[in-house]
């Protein structure tokens, strides 16, 4: 029918063929640690010859960009299912163990999105975006009881990630320091209220 936008299928075939490939990235990853993806192994994975490879991603970094930019669609879309109360430090708690619980149930996604793990990586802007709204969600949630210090983001960023890293590092696949997240967002909010309640001096 006149007047409706034609498919393009060579568009359509190349965009399957991109999300094939880092797929198939987010496996080598997962097999030989997010530092050791290799463009060979993955073209390997795919069935595809290694330089037929850089007709979709440019270079290593590219590829690492498109996994970066999907894990944080992920978290993205993971945290919209998150309910709050309007009660400060009940959301808080409930947004750290979700936080937490996002990092610890995939090990390279974690590495890749919030630590530097492969050296000379930097997301596109783009990519960087997408981090930044997940970021933007916790400021608002700060803000709304009174809390605009930067410092106080810092702070619980610092946490959230110590928890994590400890338990991915200590006790994989248990709860040992994901069962501090409570006491330790308590300690969090006290310690905020009585020192970090507006703008640092």
């Amino acid at each position: 029918m006149l007047g409706e936008p034609t498919r393009s299928r060579v568009a359509e075939r190349r965009s399957s063929t991109i999300a094939e490939i880092v797929d198939a990235a987010w496996e080598v990853a997962r097999t030989h640690g997010i530092g050791g993806l290799t463009l060979r192994d993955v073209a390997r994975k795919v069935g595809m010859r290694p330089p037929s490879l850089y007709s979709y991603f440019d270079s290593k970094d590219a590829l690492y960009d498109a996994m970066f930019a999907q894990g944080c669609r992920e978290f993205l879309e993971a945290h919209a299912s998150v309910r709050l109360t309007g009660e400060t430090v009940a959301d808080l708690k409930t947004v750290m163990r979700f936080f937490v619980g996002f990092c610890t149930e995939n090990t390279v996604r974690y590495q890749l999105l919030f630590q530097r793990v492969v050296p000379g990586f930097e997301p596109s802007k783009e990519s960087f975006a997408l981090s930044e709204e997940g970021l933007r969600k916790v400021v608002t949630l700060l803000q709304s009881s009174g809390v605009t210090d930067a410092r106080a983001l810092d702070l619980l960023t610092a946490i959230g990630t110590g928890l994590a890293d400890q338990q991915i590092s200590n006790d994989p696949g248990g709860s040992r320091w994901i069962g501090l997240t409570d006491d330790a967002i308590e300690m969090f909010y006290a310690y905020v209220q009585q020192h970090m309640k507006g703008e640092p001096e």
